[in-house]
């Protein structure tokens, strides 16, 4: 008696490789990734009067705003308005990347109910058009830095290190938040509008480490970006090498954040196509 192979049956070692089936499925489909983040940058400027300059204007506007009000308590921060822009740029990519890379996976049910392509995409998507608009917003701190003489180094080069391993913690952190928020909604709009909020402050993006109090600054270690936030700002804010101990951690925190946000959001590909 022939088994009838037309009758579906649960596999339970199909779970155990759905990361796998989610990663070779997004690789088939790389040509569309390009396409979407060629597709989010063009319209993006298309839809603005200023273009590409709203990029570089919109981290520097924030500077200047953000300098006038702190240089006198932060005064003794050597190019201040430099420090403010190597915070701000990096902020910025990390914010609107899982924004919009939450946003699109969580409500994006109709797409994904009316044709097949591996969710992660548009995760993917998000974080590709993010390092285009940080590699613009680059531009303005370069000009900031020189205006007031603090010049970059050799050591600029190993931002994309850097750019690396935020890239990939960003991913990660987007696919566990996007699994959590097709499941309860509430987890979206809680990251969006108080977590983000909350966070950057907690990180030392426009103030120095040592105005805070030595209990303070003792817990930044459980704060993965504010890590991050160091090892990128020490190529092209100090003019400093990458350092081992500081990449080390940086990277246990991109790969850890990276895989296990693949393997939860892989394992729950089905069900985000019909609870979006």
């Amino acid at each position: 008696m022939t088994k009838d192979t037309s009758v579906p049956f649960y596999d339970s070692a199909k779970q155990s490789t759905a990361w796998l089936d989610e990663l070779q499925q997004t690789l088939r489909y790389k040509d569309l990734i390009l396409h979407l983040v060629k597709r989010d940058v063009t319209s993006r400027y298309k839809r603005s009067i200023l273009g590409v300059a709203w990029t570089m204007l919109n981290p520097l506007g924030m500077m200047i705003i953000l300098t006038v009000i702190f240089s006198q308590l932060f005064g003794a921060v050597e190019g201040y308005a430099a420090y403010i822009l190597s915070g701000l740029v990096m902020w910025n990519f990390f914010a609107q990347s899982t924004v919009s890379g939450i946003n699109s996976v969580v409500w994006g049910g109709d797409l994904f109910r009316k044709i097949y392509f591996p969710r992660s995409i548009f995760a993917i998507s998000a974080i590709g058009t993010g390092i285009v608009n940080l590699l613009i917003s680059m531009v303005p701190f370069i000009a900031v830095s020189i205006f007031i003489g603090k010049l970059p180094t050799i050591n600029f080069i190993l931002v994309v290190i850097p750019i690396l391993l935020l890239s990939m913690f960003t991913l990660g952190l987007t696919l566990i938040i996007a699994s959590l928020g097709v499941r309860f909604p509430d987890i979206v709009e809680m990251y969006n509008n108080i977590l983000l909020t909350a966070w950057m402050y907690l990180t030392p993006i426009i103030y120095p480490m040592d105005v805070l109090p030595a209990w303070v600054a003792s817990l930044m270690k459980f704060n993965p970006m504010f890590h991050l936030l160091k090892l990128f700002r020490d190529p092209i804010y100090y003019g400093e090498p990458l350092y081992p101990q500081l990449l080390g951690i940086c990277t246990f925190i991109s790969v850890v954040t990276l895989v296990l946000g693949w393997i939860i959001f892989s394992r729950m590909t089905d069900e985000i196509a019909y609870r979006s």
